[in-house]
């Protein structure tokens, strides 16, 4: 097919006119990042809490940018797994309690040693003192991930029986239900109870069937599991503060281009400080809500709760940092931000 001189002039013109426009004229697909979490997607998620103010502060920034996919109620795989395909870049972020990295640095396993921190505020005076830096190093050294947001659960984690359990002496023996790890096992051996390892979506049934007496857990995730039905007393041990941590991978980083870094990182600092002050509120709400359906709480003593910690501190704190050195200035910072 011959062209015309006429027609060969308008494609050319047409062409020009094309290359002429400016690249930010020019629409681009977004940067699309995959987020993973276990939880939820609604206001009852301390995960989603993060993640609905996280692609706010973004589109605020960075406009149509950045685009966050949230998958919730692990949809991407178990968390275990979740962790590895973040460090392999399959999967760009993940939120989660901070002992699931516990399997990639050993180190984070301190933060869920008992009694360590004496509330959520305790945590975040200690993260923002120095903590957060500690690990955010010791992780991209040794994975090349980063943790790019440090927020709270609910609340602190608490002891749930069918008898009702009120100081150290009845509890003894008691079989307990207790997150697969290291530092739960240990923690509740001292208390003298008998730890019982289960994974969580077994507990109900656990403890309706009597295989174990009750379990350690936190209010928000007892009523919206309904554990409140197999269960009707708390001892308030609060042993355990778990942060909340948003960690991306190298590769997931890597898509963000140099200049929406910082604003990036911005936006995850601000939504970690933005769902500390949510989660005291839900936290809150979530125990009086237990209260009203018939959960009777026992507080724990002041004086065996100091006997409990100087136990831990010399049987459990303390050995810790000496076999990872590199936590004994993490526990001398969470020490120094005690109230």
């Amino acid at each position: 097919m011959q062209v015309t001189r006429r027609r060969f002039i308008q494609s050319a013109t047409a062409a020009a006119a094309a290359l002429s426009v400016p690249a930010i004229g020019r629409a681009s697909a977004p940067i699309a990042l995959r987020f993973s979490s276990t939880m939820t997607a609604d206001g009852n998620s301390a995960h989603y809490i993060w993640y609905q103010r996280f692609a706010e502060n973004l589109k605020k920034s960075v406009g149509e940018q950045i685009r966050v996919d949230f998958f919730a109620n692990g949809q991407l795989g178990k968390e275990a797994d979740v962790v590895q395909q973040v460090r392999l870049g399959s999967i760009d972020m993940m939120i989660t309690g901070s002992s699931i990295w516990a399997t990639a640095l050993p180190e984070l396993a301190l933060l869920d040693l008992g009694f360590l921190f004496d509330d959520y505020a305790h945590v975040a005076r200690a993260v923002d003192g120095g903590v957060a830096g500690v690990y955010d190093n010791l992780l991209q050294t040794r994975t090349g991930c980063s943790v790019i947001g440090w927020g709270s659960h609910f609340n602190g984690r608490s002891v749930y029986t069918k008898p009702a359990i009120k100081n150290l002496a009845q509890l003894k023996n008691v079989k307990l239900r207790v997150l697969p790890t290291q530092a739960f096992v240990e923690t509740f051996k001292l208390m003298g109870a008998i730890p019982t390892p289960i994974a969580f979506n077994e507990v109900y049934t656990a403890v309706q069937t009597g295989v174990v007496e009750g379990f350690e857990h936190d209010a928000a995730s007892v009523l919206s599991n309904k554990l409140n039905e197999v269960v009707r007393n708390s001892w308030q041990t609060n042993h355990l503060f778990s942060p909340c941590i948003v960690v991306i991978g190298k590769r997931g980083l890597a898509k963000i281009p140099a200049p929406l870094q910082q604003p990036f990182r911005a936006a995850a600092s601000e939504a970690s400080l933005y769902q500390r002050k949510e989660a005291v509120t839900k936290g809150a709400d979530a125990l009086a809500t237990l209260q009203k359906q018939g959960m009777t709480f026992y507080p724990m003593a002041t004086a065996e709760r100091d006997t409990v910690r100087k136990m831990m501190r010399d049987q459990l704190w303390v050995p810790f940092t000496r076999t990872y050195p590199v936590t004994a200035p993490v526990l001398a910072a969470i020490d120094k931000t005690r109230a």
